[in-house]
């Protein structure tokens, strides 16, 4: 069954469609890589950003989840398989010291805030109500930057 949204034009919908399969795979990807960090975080501060990390998976498994019901909405088909994920992120660290691991993610959210905000600015001719989502997972994603960078001052 075809559908539109009301006051949405195809052409629209379907550019929205393929900007959120982006994030959607991003948002996966994330999450194994956060994941990852938290079972090999080590060294001093273990305990802190141990704990800090797991809420954040939560987060963005659920933005995960809130961006593939807005292109189910579109009418879209999201893939949440690991095989949609075109451009792995690049996170190189296996065990490591907290520090270590504090500036990669750092560098790997400076990726994926740059890549939403790309798509904020491409969503918002589109279609408001998907820039809005972006808007607000991106705001809630440079806050746990604000706390990595806040591990790392010296």
């Amino acid at each position: 069954m075809g559908y539109s949204l009301a006051g949405l034009p195809q052409a629209n919908a379907d550019k929205v469609m393929e900007l959120l399969q982006g994030c959607l795979s991003t948002y996966n990807d994330l999450s194994l890589v956060l994941k990852h960090a938290h079972w090999n975080v080590v060294g001093p501060s273990f305990i802190g950003v141990h704990e800090m990390i797991d809420p954040q998976v939560d987060f963005v498994r659920n933005s995960a989840d809130e961006v593939a019901e807005r292109i189910r909405t579109l009418g879209g088909v999201p893939d949440g398989r690991v095989s949609a994920i075109k451009k792995p992120l690049n996170y190189p660290l296996g065990r490591g010291l907290v520090s270590d691991h504090l500036k990669a993610l750092d560098a790997l959210y400076d990726e994926v805030i740059a890549a939403n905000r790309k798509v904020i600015d491409e969503t918002g001719e589109l279609d408001a109500v998907s820039q809005d989502l972006i808007i607000t997972q991106t705001g809630e994603l440079e806050k746990f930057q604000w706390f990595l960078r806040a591990h790392l001052e010296s």
